[in-house]
């Protein structure tokens, strides 16, 4: 039998995420409370920010106390403020745009590719205005957007690139980690991300200049010229990580490849179980690395879609529709027409994407999948 995961007041055999943790966590956890450290200085907040910079050959990373914060300050240290705009695809999760809305710079959304879901470059051309002082590259669900082209648009505009890698760490594009090409990036490290430190992020950058204004902000403006103790010339934030979350994540590190690995085969198990079924998935595009952080299928349409989701709850199988578009939200609804965005979000699901997934669980959704279009055949 399969144990039972509460969420949401229902009982699910088989849950849509869970953490892969073990003993390691637990050491690095038990040293904190040993030690006393486990607020926001620690040896584990510098060894985490060190292993991830040179892992993923980043110049810079900053801890922070989660992914919103990280894009918040990613913004914020290029001098993005009230009056610019920024664009954002509409696919996304609300913490991309809200994070700009902090900001008090405009959200300007634009539509996705049918293809692999990512930024579309011809929706980013129609919607650069002399206001237009950012974009943001979304990695969606960790497949890496088609970075170069709108790169190169990006310079010719003298528009800044951030990239939102919260669900892609160890994506890459062109054989480069996704982070590496912006201004600046940032991470997710929330429970049912690729890794985890419970809540938490980071910041990359590749400016001396930019990390240390990220540095400043996240710490409520200290000034880091000062010898005095609380001086702080700048309104910051309290953003840090605590030590207690950063022993995790330095654990978590140690077998990111492993957790990726195990994610790359679960989506060729479910392929290989519905391949002789009309389902489609959310692939791999050319010339990248996808980390398949939740594996996602496309519907005919809504109504199929939602039917699915309850037929698989009905089996004990914990599913998610895809995001809903920021442009159908309310603080953010626009009239206008991104129908590669609606299209996606009326009619795809995330299916259970967990690394410790085992064979016979994916077997066992997946053949209820099959039942569910057989009986609506």
């Amino acid at each position: 039998m399969y144990k039972y995961f509460s969420y949401n007041m229902f009982k699910y055999q088989i849950p849509l995420y869970k953490p892969y943790l073990n003993f390691l966590e637990k050491k690095n956890v038990y040293k904190c409370l040993k030690t006393k450290w486990i607020s926001s200085k620690g040896e584990f907040v510098e060894k985490f920010e060190n292993k991830f910079k040179k892992l993923f050959n980043y110049k810079y990373s900053l801890t922070v106390n989660n992914g919103t914060a990280a894009l918040h300050l990613a913004v914020m240290a290029l001098g993005i403020k009230k009056g610019d705009e920024v664009i954002v695809p509409s696919l996304t999760y609300v913490a991309t745009a809200n994070a700009i809305s902090y900001t008090g710079a405009k959200v300007v959304l634009v539509d996705v590719n049918l293809n692999d879901w990512q930024i579309s470059i011809e929706s980013i051309k129609k919607n650069i205005t002399k206001k237009t002082k950012a974009i943001v590259l979304v990695h969606l669900y960790g497949q890496p957007c088609d970075i170069n082209p709108i790169i190169r648009l990006a310079r010719k505009k003298r528009i800044k690139v951030v990239e939102d890698c919260a669900e892609a760490l160890g994506s890459k594009y062109h054989n480069k980690f996704v982070g590496s090409f912006g201004d600046t990036a940032s991470f997710s490290f929330y429970g049912n991300k690729t890794i985890t430190t419970g809540e938490g992020g980071m910041v990359v950058c590749k400016s001396k200049r930019i990390y240390k204004k990220i540095l400043k902000l996240k710490s409520q403006g200290l000034n880091l010229n000062s010898k005095k103790y609380y001086d702080h010339d700048i309104i910051g934030y309290n953003y840090r990580m605590t030590n207690i979350c950063a022993s995790i994540g330095l654990a978590q590190l140690s077998k990111l490849n492993s957790i990726i690995k195990k994610k790359i085969n679960i989506f060729k198990k479910y392929k290989k179980f519905l391949s002789k079924y009309p389902i489609k998935f959310h692939e791999q595009n050319n010339n990248t690395f996808h980390t398949f952080w939740l594996i996602n299928i496309l519907c005919k349409n809504f109504i199929e879609r939602n039917k699915l989701i309850n037929f698989l709850k009905s089996k004990s199988i914990e599913t998610r529709p895809v995001f809903i578009p920021m442009h159908k939200l309310k603080m953010y609804n626009i009239k206008k027409k991104l129908n590669n965005s609606d299209l996606i979000s009326n009619s795809g699901i995330s299916l259970p994407s967990f690394p410790s997934l085992k064979s016979n669980e994916i077997k066992y959704i997946s053949t209820q999948i099959i039942n569910f279009f057989k009986k609506n055949e």
